[in-house]
């Protein structure tokens, strides 16, 4: 199934709000901080749940186990005022515990089930490249599943998808800056 034109779009606007939250000003990846502090913003945030998702839904990046990958399928296929209950969307993923209360605080405002249902769709296409609707040229290379003898990033942790971009464009950047005759930074 295809996403609808509503996930498509909104997929693009989540994963510039997930790369503005990724680095400082000085290049410096941080999307661990950012979405942090993302986080406690989130009483803040929910008033903007209908006009800009992305922005709240970010909250809930890396907070979803998806168990039916099916189900998330032909969720992405749904209009967005018909999207199903939250409870309903229960037996097709899990909540990492962190994200327990986040998910209860948003499901007490009147559009908290819709959020939570956008969240879910989105998190599932940044994280399912097969969900992502077909992109050409050097956007192949994003869709490779992580091996699991990636890189450790600074803390020691296995490098993920956010890390090894910021990484992968860090070298492009270098590579470009001594290319135009700057030296090359260390």
């Amino acid at each position: 199934m295809h996403p609808t034109p509503f996930f498509s779009d909104l997929r693009k606007a989540y994963e510039a709000e997930l790369h503005d939250l990724s680095f400082d000003s000085d290049g410096k990846h941080v999307l661990k901080k950012h979405l942090a502090e993302r986080r406690k913003e989130l009483p803040f945030l929910v008033q903007m749940m209908a006009a800009s998702p992305e922005m709240v839904s970010v909250v809930f990046h890396q907070a979803f186990h998806f168990l039916r990958p099916e189900a998330m399928h032909q969720l992405l296929a749904t209009e967005a005022e018909s999207f199903p209950a939250w409870d309903a969307l229960g037996t097709a993923l899990t909540l990492e515990p962190w994200a327990q209360p986040l998910a209860d605080a948003v499901l007490k405002e009147p559009e908290g089930e819709w959020l939570l249902a956008v969240a879910a769709g989105l998190e599932f296409m940044h994280s399912h490249p097969s969900a992502r609707p077909a992109r050409s040229g050097d956007d192949a290379a994003d869709s490779e599943d992580e091996d699991s003898d990636k890189p450790e990033g600074e803390d020691g942790e296995p490098e993920d998808a956010d890390e090894r971009e910021a990484r992968e464009q860090e070298a492009a950047g270098q590579a470009w800056m001594e290319s135009q005759g700057f030296d090359r930074k260390e």
